[in-house]
């Protein structure tokens, strides 16, 4: 039994915005961490050194402190442990790495990769794993240090015991069998003199002290590799715990193409982070509870054990709905902020909570805010075809009937809709798709009965005269 705090992390590669299956691992470890009172650590995994990390990693920053997920420790953050970016550890990896040379337990490998190609062809072929054969396994140390002297490059290979089994529990996956046979003598640095991926990756974790790896499941091979380095390096293993990978529709990986977007793609959009929240954690995690949580109670509820084996399906559709629940426990001044700055400056303020009102109901995203703000507030109005459509087949004794009723009743709409009811015998769609339309130029929104107010009498009557006139010319060229 691990004593040690308990300490999750999220260790993204900042060579790119951060998209929903990223994201969900972030808040997965940060769920776990807040439950136990523990730590929630952010550490970069950087060292390709051409991608321009410094930019990404800034982005991925501000992406995680835009949901609340606010790392304990880590870049920015401080510690006891960092510093906090890999390509800030070369001096740790290397006396890891030199003490597995010292004790022989990693190796130079001369091979080339059209060798180690062709091996792999011929091992696959043969319906055996592409594991490395081990041929500069068994080379002396004068047939080392000769071809160093010659200037041939080497890769570093960890030495694995053969004819071994490696087993682990996976908090998520049950138990895991590795046969070392199938797994063969790994690199662990490169012929550059690099690091490896998962052995910068096994060190950091263990020498930071995370007590439970929290990943996707496309990691769980690399596993049994990074257990058998920290145990040759006499370090303590996490826990692990593998996620099933998030899909789209067609069962294929999420991507771009099949509906996966940045979290700054969305937050542009207007998804607040609430809903995100409430999405993701149930994506491959199930909750009792289907209301709107906080994180709080999307924490305390929250349980490894609850996570599912099978792969998690996007669905926009569930999305789009946590975003109308997050909606509706906004208060208005929330609303109002949430709106942004181009609604704003349309809206006055003596109306603005006159038009929240009105619009709530039918907005999911400032954009469709603004565009009912610029319908009531502005003398721009577009027409779409349906409504212009269903203005025409009123025809023109139906706006007659509407100018008249609006000098009566103002910007009363049952009154001026009762009217043309009893002038015109209509109802239904005959009656409120024509008014609504010349109004609004839509045939669906908020109640109008809210809206019309806000337009008032001398919008409404210029409305009705430009496109009531509209019909009148298309009559005449008829």
């Amino acid at each position: 039994m691990d004593s040690r705090p308990f300490k999750t992390r999220f260790a993204p590669s900042p060579t790119g915005l951060l998209h929903l299956g990223n994201i969900r691992t972030a808040l997965f470890n940060y769920l776990l961490a807040r439950q136990a009172g523990g730590t929630f650590l952010l550490r970069l995994e950087d060292t390709d050194a051409m991608r321009g990390h410094e930019k990404y990693a800034r982005a991925l920053e501000d992406d995680l402190r835009w949901l609340g997920l606010e790392w304990n420790e880590g870049a920015g953050a401080g510690g006891q442990q960092g510093p906090y970016a890999q390509s800030e550890r070369g001096a740790i990896y290397k006396e890891y790495f030199t003490a597995l040379e010292e004790s022989g337990q990693a190796y130079p490998c001369f091979c080339s990769e059209h060798e180690l190609a062709i091996a792999r062809k011929t091992a696959l072929a043969g319906g055996r794993p592409p594991r490395y054969s081990g041929k500069c396994r068994v080379l002396s140390r004068a047939d080392v240090e000769a071809r160093f002297a010659r200037g041939e490059p080497a890769t570093w290979r960890f030495r694995v015991e053969e004819g071994g089994r490696l087993e682990f529990e996976d908090k998520v996956r049950g138990p895991q069998v590795f046969n070392t046979d199938d797994i063969g003598d790994f690199v662990i640095r490169r012929s550059d003199g690099t690091p490896a991926f998962f052995f910068c990756n096994a060190i950091d974790d263990a020498v930071m002290g995370v007590t439970l790896v929290v990943r996707g499941e496309d990691h769980l091979t690399n596993t049994p590799r990074q257990i058998m380095l920290l145990r040759a390096l006499g370090l303590t293993v996490p826990e692990y715990a593998h996620i099933a990978l998030v899909v789209g529709a067609d069962g294929a990986p999420l991507s771009k193409r099949t509906g996966s977007r940045s979290v700054q793609e969305l937050r542009e959009q207007g998804f607040l982070p609430a809903a995100i929240h409430n999405y993701l954690a149930r994506l491959g995690h199930s909750y009792d509870d289907n209301s709107l949580l906080t994180l709080d109670r999307l924490a305390a509820l929250f349980s490894v054990t609850r996570l599912h084996r099978a792969p998690a399906r996007y669905d926009e559709a569930q999305l789009m709905h946590w975003q109308r629940e997050a909606l509706l426990h906004l208060s208005v001044d929330e609303i109002w902020r949430s709106m942004g700055e181009p609604v704003h400056a349309l809206v006055p303020p003596d109306q603005r909570e006159a038009f929240i009102a009105a619009v709530r109901a039918n907005v999911v995203f400032p954009a469709e805010a603004l565009r009912w703000a610029q319908i009531v507030f502005t003398d721009t109005l577009a027409m779409t075809h349906p409504a212009r459509a269903a203005i025409t087949a009123a025809g023109e004794e139906f706006f007659d009937v509407l100018r008249r009723a609006l000098e009566k009743h103002g910007t009363d709409f049952k009154a001026v809709s009762d009217m043309l009811r009893a002038a015109l015998a209509v109802n239904g769609k005959s009656l409120f798709q024509p008014l609504r339309a010349v109004l609004t130029g839509e045939l669906d929104g908020p109640e109008m009965a809210k809206l019309l107010p806000l337009i008032g009498v001398e919008r409404a009557r210029e409305r009705i005269r430009k496109f009531s006139g509209d019909l009148c010319s298309n009559n005449e060229k008829k």
